[in-house]
């Protein structure tokens, strides 16, 4: 499976969630709920609470939406793709007076763009996406949020692809909610949402009522130990272990075990005499985007094929690219495995690619690098 999440899931992690279902009131369950949560906040790069829903991303998504926004209230939101379209979507959809820096699919958004749409306009947050998987960019968070601090706006992040593949470093880049999911680089299935909360953000909540996403309620709850719901226990057992995983990996040696991956893809595609659609730099860590007319027919193939899964364009995207994630429990194998099939497919299909050299420059590009 190499779509940009769900992601595969290591075994070790599998056996904690398959393990017998305890209370998640109990004597049994109450070191693991604490040791996740604190690992949590080592991952965030945080010493602020990290609140843990039972939900998708899109819930952790919403709680900060629900929590932060009054309706009429002014927010900026930069989008250049899917999901940053989610975020100008359901900030309107809670009333607030949405300012839509909006950039073309693909692009990267710059933060001089940002600083000058509020030096036009004040908001009370700017609202950002970090990994832009629908388009493979990774944008600059740091100078986007140092642009958003310089005007006294809050900086809310959607990292739900990008936290424990790339740097997001919350508290040194000033970063006032980071919201992630379980299903992605953090190597566990889909369920659990993730919002790690400054204290700026927790005392500039706005008015809208809310209950399952009141960060208050949750943060209460959580320090206590006694999640405010019934929490998936099994999935949060799962995720003790994964984020354990990491660590013990070490968060410099997975950014660069990403990076050096990336960079694999992209050789490969390359070599093969396909176009990237994705930028071709070190950033694009978590999803190699390739420009294809034939992107349905070998996501098609190499599924029948090999039972490979591929992922597709999104929204205008759709029919015109192929996505391959490499994010979370992957090495440089499985990238390898990933374009020997494609190549296979697309010769098939009569697609003009160069056979035979695609496996030897992603492994070439992956282990003979450096990463600074």
């Amino acid at each position: 499976m190499f779509t940009p999440g769900p992601t595969p899931v290591p075994p070790e992690v599998l056996a904690a969630i398959g393990a017998p279902v305890v209370h998640h009131r109990s004597p049994d369950f109450r070191p693991v709920y604490e040791r996740c949560l604190a690992r949590l906040r080592e991952v965030c790069r945080t010493e602020s609470d990290v609140l843990l829903f039972t939900a998708s991303g899109t819930g952790a998504f919403e709680s900060a939406v629900v929590n932060l926004v009054t309706p009429g209230e002014p927010h900026l939101v930069v989008s250049a793709g899917s999901f940053g379209e989610r975020w100008a979507a359901m900030t309107t959809a809670y009333g607030a007076d949405v300012d839509h820096l909006r950039y073309a699919w693909g692009e990267t958004p710059d933060a001089e763009d940002v600083r000058a749409r509020l030096s036009a306009r004040e908001a009370k947050a700017v609202w950002i996406v970090q990994s832009e998987t629908s388009t493979g960019v990774v944008a600059d968070v740091q100078a986007l949020a140092a642009a958003a601090r310089e005007a006294g706006a809050l900086v809310v992040v959607d990292a739900v692809s990008s936290l424990g593949a790339v740097p997001c470093e919350t508290d040194a880049w000033g970063l006032d909610v980071v919201v992630s999911g379980s299903q992605k680089a953090l190597m566990t299935p889909p369920g659990l949402g993730i919002a790690a909360i400054s204290e700026a953000a927790m005392e500039r909540r706005g008015a809208t009522p809310r209950f399952y996403f009141d960060w208050e309620r949750t943060r209460t709850a959580q320090r206590s130990l006694d999640a405010p719901f019934t929490p998936a226990v099994s999935l949060v057992a799962g995720l003790d272990v994964a984020l354990g995983l990491l660590l013990e990996e070490g968060l410099d040696a997975v950014f660069e075990r990403h990076v050096r991956l990336g960079r694999a893809a992209r050789a490969g595609v390359k070599a093969m005499g396909l176009e990237l659609f994705s930028p071709d730099d070190d950033r694009s860590a978590v999803v190699t985007a390739v420009r294809v007319p034939e992107a349905a027919e070998i996501i098609a193939g190499v599924r029948d094929r090999f039972g490979i899964t591929l992922a597709g364009g999104q929204g205008e995207l759709k029919g015109k690219i192929l996505r391959i994630g490499h994010i979370g429990w992957f090495d440089v194998f499985d990238v390898a495995t990933a374009l020997a099939a494609i190549e296979l497919v697309a010769a098939e299909l009569g697609v003009d690619v160069e056979r035979g050299v695609a496996v030897t420059a992603a492994l070439e590009a992956y282990e003979h690098s450096t990463v600074a």
